[in-house]
């Protein structure tokens, strides 16, 4: 079995972790660039925890501008074997308040400045993103939101702009009437290259206000998210704090396959590889790289 170490990515208002024991700060190099931050090592009632501040330090970084491969790389080449996503969204549904926490199931990406994958000219990979989040992983999100009285609504679809401006109210009543539950800019590419890098993956949005659809309601500025980050940010690191102290110490198997994504993903033959780009998968996808490979795998196109 292989050890648990539990990834917290803590988004806007979340640039610290109190209450991690024997805590230090771990510069990890990446070959996909710069990550927002050094890594934040420690322990929760005897779990290894990894923290990492989306935005860095003091928000530097606009969505836009984050490094979502280099996140996820070091992550990964510290161990993290399972990823909590905290973000702070706008709500679509009239139901989900400010205040509320929603533990995200589906996304609709509408991104279109950011590497989104490990892989491409020289390694092709194609993995399923049917099942974005972990099951398993959510369930013991949830049970600690239950223990902890959090407000929390289970299931729920996050649709991620590029921003950083808002959405106009066209926008906003379009991707309300297509079904979505909350709206950000961060959690993707971050859920595509956690898949991909066989990290399991759940994402906790935290409602800061109604986005701009609503009658009656004053359209998002940054200072009305600001007023509501300090608050969510608190019961944040409560909910973190009980799932480790209940966090299973050996790492679950993923039901649908979140941590091992790549066995069926590959579709490069061995021989046809770019050997530059494998030196830069060696931790995202060192695992699969030294796996047999079938042409079977190459379905696509």
């Amino acid at each position: 079995m292989t050890a648990a170490v539990l990834g917290i990515i803590g988004g806007s208002g979340l640039y610290d972790l109190p209450g991690l024991e024997g805590a230090r700060d771990e510069v990890i190099a990446s070959p996909w660039g710069t990550p927002s931050a050094p890594l934040r090592r420690g322990t929760i009632a005897g779990l290894p925890v990894v923290f990492l501040p989306r935005h860095g330090v003091g928000h530097r970084l606009a969505p836009s501008d984050i490094d979502y491969r280099a996140n996820i790389d070091v992550l990964k080449r510290a161990g993290v074997t399972d990823l909590v996503s905290l973000s702070a969204c706008g709500s679509l549904d009239s139901e989900m308040p400010p205040g509320t926490f929603v533990l995200v199931d589906q996304f609709v990406d509408r991104t279109f400045r950011r590497a989104s994958s490990f892989f491409g000219a020289g390694c092709v990979a194609h993995v399923s993103m049917a099942d974005p989040v972990s099951p398993t992983l959510c369930e013991h999100i949830a049970r600690a939101a239950d223990a902890e009285r959090i407000r929390l609504v289970r299931g729920g679809t996050y649709i991620c702009i590029e921003g950083p401006q808002f959405s106009s109210r066209a926008e906003s009543l379009m991707f309300k009437a297509l079904g979505c539950a909350v709206i950000g800019m961060t959690n993707l590419p971050e859920a595509k290259l956690a898949r991909e890098a066989e990290i399991c993956y759940a994402s906790v949005a935290m409602v800061t206000d109604f986005d701009c659809w609503r009658d009656g309601h004053d359209a998002a500025t940054a200072h009305d998210v600001v007023r509501m980050l300090g608050a969510n940010a608190a019961i944040a690191r409560r909910l973190v704090a009980r799932l480790a102290g209940v966090f299973p110490r050996e790492h679950e198997p993923c039901p649908i396959g979140s941590d091992r994504a790549l066995d069926t993903a590959l579709m490069t033959a061995p021989d046809a590889r770019d050997p530059e780009l494998l030196s830069k998968l060696d931790a995202v996808a060192g695992r699969a790289l030294q796996q047999p490979w079938s042409p079977a795998h190459a379905r696509h196109g």
